[in-house]
């Protein structure tokens, strides 16, 4: 049997020869370009969801949250550098060449599984890049290079020989339907002020040991960090992923300037941005004269922040993960993790 296929189906399984060879690229490499005449056709982007034990030895493993896939550049120690193949990937922009998603679903050791272990994801948008920090496998603190893709579910079969016309489409829709400015596209990086003195290095370790925290769980710890820190009749509401509110609290005695004020919480324990829409749906979600705060272990975009502080609206306090991890740190509340 042939292993060149016509099309894939999103949510079936693969072999890597029957990918490497129906869109002709490299037989090894977590991403892959078809190049035609020093024109890219398309590329293959192969990532995987590690295993609990994995997470906890690695919290900026590859990560689908909601539709969003989130991934390190290759190289495991050091400092990155944007160059080669990842440097290619936000062309996309103005080449809308297709990025066809595989998620592997087992290791190559695991003999239970036969060769078909690649799921195919569908086609990718690629949506930002920025540079982050990391802990790499020595314990170093290092720059790396971190993407977002918009996973797109439709069209469910893609034939490879209109891959292309198929990519011009979904992204015409998906642009409209959700417009991204470079603000959007551009993350806020903390200033060094805002960190203060503590090291960047137990910033960053602090903010690994939250991304390795469940999204469900994240919710109760902020819930025990907000009573570690003055706030009174905290309640957590029923989890949800529907992007409500998570949390209500009233600031306690030590806070008496504040009043009887309600302080109504998001917690996105996510790796992938934060950006505008989330700030706006949030202040929507808000009641009257509730003031609003979303608190991630991630970046929020620079649009984000605009939105936050617009005039004329209720704004909303943004906490990231680097000023998060430095609040546990000086509130010595290491322990609520």
């Amino acid at each position: 049997m042939s292993d060149i296929l016509n099309s894939f189906v999103v949510g079936q399984l693969y072999s890597n020869a029957e990918i490497y060879k129906s869109f002709v690229v490299a037989t090894a490499g977590g991403l892959r370009f078809r190049i035609v005449d020093d024109n890219i056709s398309h590329a293959v982007l192969m990532t995987s969801v590690p295993t609990i034990r994995k997470v906890r030895e690695n919290p900026y493993h590859d990560r689908i949250e909601n539709d969003i896939l989130t991934c390190t550049a290759a190289c495991r120690e050091g400092d990155q550098t944007l160059a080669g193949l990842n440097k290619r990937l936000p062309t996309q922009l103005k080449l809308n060449f297709p990025i066809h998603g595989f998620i592997i679903i087992a290791n190559r050791d695991d003999k239970s599984v036969g060769p078909k272990r690649w799921r195919y994801l569908v086609l990718l948008e690629y949506i930002r890049h920025f540079q982050d920090n990391q802990i790499d496998t020595k314990g170093s603190l290092r720059k790396v290079w971190v993407f977002e893709f918009r996973i797109h579910s439709e069209p469910v079969k893609v034939p490879v020989a209109f891959d292309t016309r198929l990519m011009s489409e979904v992204l015409r829709d998906s642009r409209r339907k959700n417009p991204t400015s470079d603000d959007e596209r551009a993350i806020s990086v903390p200033e060094e002020n805002t960190i203060g003195k503590i090291d960047p290095m137990r910033i960053e370790a602090m903010r690994s040991r939250l991304l390795g925290v469940a999204p469900e769980r994240f919710e109760h710890l902020l819930k025990d960090l907000l009573s570690t820190t003055g706030f009174a009749r905290i309640e957590v509401t029923k989890y949800s992923q529907d992007g409500g509110i998570d949390l209500n609290a009233y600031p306690g005695l030590a806070l008496w300037v504040l009043g009887d004020w309600l302080i109504q919480i998001q917690a996105k324990r996510w790796i992938h941005t934060v950006g505008r829409k989330e700030v706006a749906e949030l202040r929507g979600s808000l009641q009257p004269f509730a003031r609003g705060s979303i608190v991630t272990t991630s970046h929020f975009s620079k649009a984000a922040i605009v939105e936050a502080r617009e005039q004329g609206k209720n704004p909303i306090h943004l906490v990231d993960g680097s000023e998060l991890s430095r609040i546990i740190i000086q509130n010595k509340a290491e322990g609520i993790i």
